[in-house]
């Protein structure tokens, strides 16, 4: 049996959901070949985390890139539209007719089937975060053969989308949590004051950064209280245009200005292995964020969590918005600087929320998740 596991994308950030899985399945021994097929986009992250790991030495595949074409198409929209990606997938389809599952973190390789007609390969979707955002829950998130949850919340979120076939979905945990914690890195602030990240999503129609990001960091600038880590979704300003489809939006992506590198209390990384790693969701004290699932992987170990609202959205109810629960909910910077006169403190109430949105996010067990999610492609594939 041959099992590839995809990494093709623009970003890393992706990786760190599936290539455990891949180095679990080859820890097993077992008779199945495992691949590791890369788009240029990944290759550097996928080599990163596998040189880390202890285990064997997986095969990587550099896929054949993407055309002249799709690639100028895809500058001429500022990288809004993915016709890099879907040319890589239609350029390397003699690679994919011989594997017998392909593992992806993202839906894009749905189209492997849909349009390019191999129907006979089984499709095992890692999906990547455990966020609460729409797009998680569309219909694409119910076409995978197998799809592998972080947790119950996941599983009720597609139950009740009627999104989940009867054998096709297994409750494994979180393959990213099995990756080992970096240490020995540099001092990140010249001096100890408690630190906040802010995390700012990509979607336009959700994000804070394109209405008051840069006032933000304004902010933080004038001020000498908090250290801050700006460390927004890697694919932030990776794109001159963004597109959300859902709800539609477009945002133009402008980066912090000059001035705001200047100061030694702001860090500034916008797309280092420490925004993938969760470096920084590990090292902060406060988080500040609007629709990243990263706020779960902060909660790990609960403290204070602050949502930016800039459009005022209503959100009370909407499962949509379910990670805002973690804390409070601001819709300017004056109500910032209002929250952080004082340095928050996590209420034992607001404890116990976070705790059990995160229990109820990830089911973790003794059992690395790696292993779990490597047993159940197995499983599904020995029953398919």
């Amino acid at each position: 049996m041959h099992i590839g596991f995809l990494f093709n994308h623009s970003g890393g950030h992706q990786v760190a959901h599936a290539l455990p899985v891949a180095l679990a399945l080859l820890a097993r021994g077992s008779n199945t070949r495992v691949s590791i097929l890369v788009s240029e986009g990944c290759e550097d992250e996928v080599r990163r985390l596998a040189a880390e790991s202890n285990g064997p030495v997986p095969e990587i595949i550099r896929l054949r890139p993407p055309s002249a074409i799709s690639r100028a198409a895809n500058l001429a929209t500022g990288r809004a539209l993915p016709a890099d990606i879907v040319s890589t997938l239609n350029r390397n389809l003699d690679r994919f007719r011989a594997l017998d599952a392909l593992v992806v973190p993202e839906k894009t390789s749905l189209l492997l089937k849909t349009l390019f007609g191999l129907k006979s390969l089984k499709l095992v979707h890692t999906r990547h975060g455990a966020g609460d955002r729409a797009i998680g829950f569309d219909k694409a998130s119910g076409r995978f053969d197998l799809v592998l949850l972080s947790g119950e919340k996941i599983r009720d979120r597609l139950a009740q989308a009627e999104l989940l076939k009867d054998d096709g979905y297994a409750i494994v945990g979180y393959p990213k949590f099995d990756l080992p914690p970096r240490t020995g890195g540099p001092r990140l602030f010249p001096k100890d004051r408690p630190t906040v990240l802010y995390n700012p999503h990509p979607s336009p129609a959700l994000s804070s950064w394109y209405a008051i990001g840069p006032q933000l960091l304004d902010w933080f600038a004038a001020q000498d209280r908090y250290n801050l880590i700006f460390a927004p979704h890697i694919m932030l300003f990776k794109k001159r245009l963004t597109a959300s489809l859902s709800p539609f939006a477009l945002g133009w992506n402008y980066g912090p200005r000059p001035d705001h590198y200047e100061h030694d209390h702001i860090l500034i990384d916008t797309g280092s292995p420490a925004c993938l790693d969760m470096t920084y969701t590990n090292a902060a004290d406060i988080y500040i964020g609007d629709a990243s699932s990263q706020v779960y992987e902060f909660i790990r170990r609960p403290r204070p969590c602050f949502f930016l609202n800039p459009r005022r959205l209503r959100w009370e109810g909407d499962p949509d918005f379910a990670h805002w629960r973690a804390g409070s909910v601001l819709e300017t910077v004056k109500d910032l600087d209002t929250a952080l006169a004082e340095t928050p403190r996590l209420t034992a109430a607001m404890y116990d929320r976070q705790s059990e949105m995160f229990r109820y996010s990830f089911d973790l067990d003794e059992r690395p998740s790696s292993e779990r999610a490597a047993e159940a492609i197995l499983s599904y594939m020995a029953r398919a």
